[in-house]
């Protein structure tokens, strides 16, 4: 089914890429047939380890999104325009303000790119994003992200499930937990770089095992039919749409397993205000304000856009029985 945003925005409010919706024309009509000659010309050389990127190029990596299959995930949904999505950003590495990330994430270079596999999984190494991808039919789903800030949007991202990946590495039994690093580049990323920077760098998130092999859980590499922009995350980045925006982690090139839960980054700066778990709770306030409810994007002085907010974001259905039992006040 094609996924179409809703038809009482225009598409000049949702985009300023008017070859969007013929390009979900195409990827219907082509998408299959790109994602098959995919797979049938290559094999993903998971032997080759420690192997030295390879510079895949731009035109390549939108041959691949533009081949993205539609699921119809999320098609009801009401979408958040593109300048938005890219222009209001929590991406610390490029500064703390919501515009300085696509005003400072140009100076990122995303190819070459690499993941290093480590720790409990019989796979481990230095992989080509090429080699990944290539092995990986993309797809599009439209997710609700909300943030820990109580903003929220709604964006058509494109990627492939993280089980997928994970299941290529072979986890071992010990393997309870899985660990994301963004990258850590200061010449690059200027809040790096700063000295009123309270992060210790590179960022670091992490999910229990069950919560990454759950279907939910993608790697984006696109949204709104392009490839991932910088300030999103670019050239591949973590979708947890049932937990607050901040664990849904950008830029990853290192995955580890592990068999203790790790110290992500927020929880080590302030383990009293962001949990291990993150996930959306409208009965549990942040210490700082109210979680119950939410503004959408776009949102102004005038129409603040002000909606309740969802438990788990709305994918309960799909994601709430990994916490049975648990009391969710303290495995906040």
């Amino acid at each position: 089914m094609l996924i179409k945003p809703a038809v009482d925005i225009p598409s000049s409010e949702i985009t300023s890429h008017s070859a969007y919706l013929n390009r979900r024309k195409f990827m219907q009509q082509g998408g299959a047939a790109i994602a098959a000659m995919g797979l049938a010309s290559s094999v993903w050389a998971l032997e080759t380890h420690n192997s030295t990127p390879l510079k895949f190029g731009p035109e390549w990596l939108k041959a691949q999104v533009s081949g993205a299959s539609d699921t119809g995930f999320g098609k009801e949904e009401k979408l958040t325009p593109y300048r938005d999505v890219t222009s209001y950003n929590n991406f610390y590495e490029f500064g703390t303000g919501k515009d300085d990330p696509a005003r400072n994430a140009g100076a990122l270079v995303t190819d070459p790119w690499s993941i290093t596999i480590e720790g409990e999984c019989e796979k481990q190494g230095t992989f080509n994003l090429e080699d990944i991808l290539k092995s990986m039919p993309l797809e599009e789903r439209i997710y609700r992200l909300r943030c820990v800030e109580a903003w929220s949007m709604v964006i058509p991202w494109i990627g492939f499930p993280l089980a997928e990946l994970i299941k290529r590495f072979k986890p071992l039994s010990t393997a309870k937990y899985v660990e994301f690093t963004t990258l850590e580049a200061p010449k690059q990323m200027i809040g790096q770089r700063s000295r009123f920077s309270t992060i210790d760098w590179p960022y670091i998130e992490a999910l229990r095992i069950d919560e990454a092999m759950n279907p939910l859980t993608l790697m984006a590499v696109g949204l709104y039919g392009e490839i991932l922009p910088k300030q999103n995350g670019a050239p591949i980045r973590l979708v947890v749409p049932w937990k607050y925006g901040f664990k849904s982690i950008k830029s990853i090139v290192k995955i580890r397993f592990t068999e203790k839960p790790p110290i992500n980054t927020w929880q080590a700066i302030a383990p009293s205000e962001y949990g291990f778990y993150a996930n959306v709770n409208p009965d549990v306030s942040h210490p700082r304000w109210s979680q119950a409810k939410e503004r959408r994007l776009p949102s102004g002085l005038f129409n603040v856009n002000r909606i309740p907010t969802q438990m788990f974001n709305g994918y309960g259905e799909q994601v709430a029985h990994l916490y049975k039992g648990m009391d969710l006040r303290k495995s906040f």
